[in-house]
């Protein structure tokens, strides 16, 4: 008798699971296959449990994503206050591009998930703290704070996801045409490649820092 609920708990309850370690697993996942293929079934099937031992961590699916969504995030590199506060804000904005190429599959869903658990909040109360560290009245803050989100969530996922992956025409133009009839997008077309990148997120990110700093020098 003893034996079988021992054999019952083992279908429900994984002893050398954590709630940390399925995250984990559940991230690599994502990241080797995408977010669709994040199920208990296959979680299971990559760390050799039962599914239904999972529950008895995660009551749902939305709240292991939510745990995977936290890890990433709540691991986010926020420069601490000390130092000039735009060498701050330069700083995390380096920081969330890398972690957004880092996790290229899982970040079109950060991009538009609700940072609204314990980890999400705390990680965007520091990042409103660099505008705030700023001088800036709480309503130019939380201007910046959206001017900045805008820029640096439109080019992660832009890299990560963007217009060079999306779906394509049934009937698409040819290079050959594009040269003959569209000289100017023919002429930048070399600068759209991937190597282009990274520089133009840097030229973007000064012309958004400058802004803010003449923000800052206005009387």
């Amino acid at each position: 008798m003893q034996a079988q609920k021992r054999g019952k708990a083992r279908k429900t309850y994984h002893q050398g699971l954590t709630r940390e370690g399925l995250a984990i697993a559940a991230l690599a996942l994502v990241d080797r296959e995408g977010i669709e293929a994040l199920s208990y079934r296959r979680l299971a099937e990559a760390i050799g449990c039962e599914a239904m031992s999972l529950y008895h961590y995660f009551p749902s699916k939305a709240h292991l994503i939510d745990a995977v969504i936290d890890l990433v995030f709540g691991e986010l590199e926020v420069p601490p206050s000390g130092g000039a506060w735009l060498d701050r804000v330069r700083k995390a904005a380096w920081n969330y591009r890398a972690m957004a190429l880092s996790h290229p599959k899982l970040y079109p869903l950060i991009a538009v998930h609700r940072m609204n658990t314990a980890v999400g909040v705390r990680k965007l109360d520091e990042i409103i703290g660099l505008f705030r560290a700023g001088g800036f009245d709480d309503a130019t803050a939380a201007k910046l704070f959206r001017d900045f989100g805008y820029y640096i969530t439109g080019a992660a996922l832009d890299e990560t996801a963007g217009y060079a992956k999306g779906p394509s025409a049934a009937e698409p133009v040819s290079d050959a045409e594009i040269a003959r009839d569209c000289p100017n997008l023919a002429a930048v077309a070399p600068y759209f490649t991937p190597q282009h990148f990274e520089p133009t997120f840097a030229q973007g990110l000064e012309l958004l820092l400058e802004g803010m700093a003449r923000l800052r020098r206005k009387p």
